[in-house]
């Protein structure tokens, strides 16, 4: 398969080199593509500078619409998967074959590297938790989706996938309205076991005091979800 690897990446510039030198590690026949969702430190150059593709946002766009450019990048490219990571080494690549191996079979449209169905690794924490699951049972209620991780941004896409979500793809808290959005368009849903780390430089967007706000909007947001999203059909062209 021709694989995208799309690493969404705001100010990231000190964590790149890692995340770029492990992907080159265990992913080294597919291309790696940095979205800088106009950064102010430099990642772009960082990015560039370690052999990456390198798409930039005009502006910050934040992570739905960093990630949707990605997907409008492997579409129009005609890339047969896209595995999305994040930008702060989170992630870790060794469990990219892993999550593309169902969309490889056909057995899966989209593919989401789940914390919690091994043991190890960083899982956030105990308010989080509980919030994750919160979020597993109202997918399970709303469009019948059974993730355990679903604000997992370790994801694999194939081609049905990378159509709709280049087309239409939620901007503020994509990660659970991502799945739904999915299920509701027909999309075969499966999770595979990842680790994941806590991240090396910075703080993450969502924290503690946050977490409630994220709750309610993502709530409100999976109820006044449309039934289905327009998508164009899963062809694109090459250049």
């Amino acid at each position: 398969m021709r694989v995208l690897i799309i690493v969404p990446a705001f100010n990231e510039a000190p964590s790149l080199p890692r995340v770029i030198t492990a992907l080159r590690q265990y992913s080294s026949e597919w291309d790696v593509c940095i979205v800088d969702d106009g950064s102010t430190d430099g990642s772009a150059t960082v990015a560039q500078s370690l052999g990456a593709k390198v798409l930039r946002a005009p502006v910050n766009l934040g992570i739905g619409g960093a990630v949707q450019l990605g997907y409008l990048y492997a579409f129009r490219h005609g890339y047969d998967a896209a595995v999305q990571v994040d930008g702060d080494g989170q992630h870790d690549p060794q469990y990219i074959r892993d999550s593309l191996r169902p969309i490889a079979l056909g057995h899966a449209d989209l593919v989401v590297g789940s914390r919690f169905l091994t043991t190890g690794g960083f899982r956030s924490t105990a308010l989080r938790r509980i919030g994750i699951r919160y979020l597993s049972a109202l997918l399970r209620l709303r469009c019948g989706a059974h993730v355990t991780d679903p604000t997992s941004g370790f994801r694999a896409a194939g081609r049905r996938a990378i159509a709709l979500f280049a087309q239409w793809y939620p901007s503020d808290y994509p990660e659970p309205e991502s799945i739904a959005l999915a299920r509701r368009n027909g999309l075969r849903l499966e999770e595979v076991p990842v680790q994941m780390e806590a991240r090396q430089h910075g703080r993450s967007s969502i924290c503690t005091y946050r977490t409630i706000d994220y709750l309610f909007k993502v709530s409100l947001a999976l109820i006044l979800l449309p039934k289905r999203a327009p998508a164009p059909e899963p062809t694109s062209t090459n250049g």
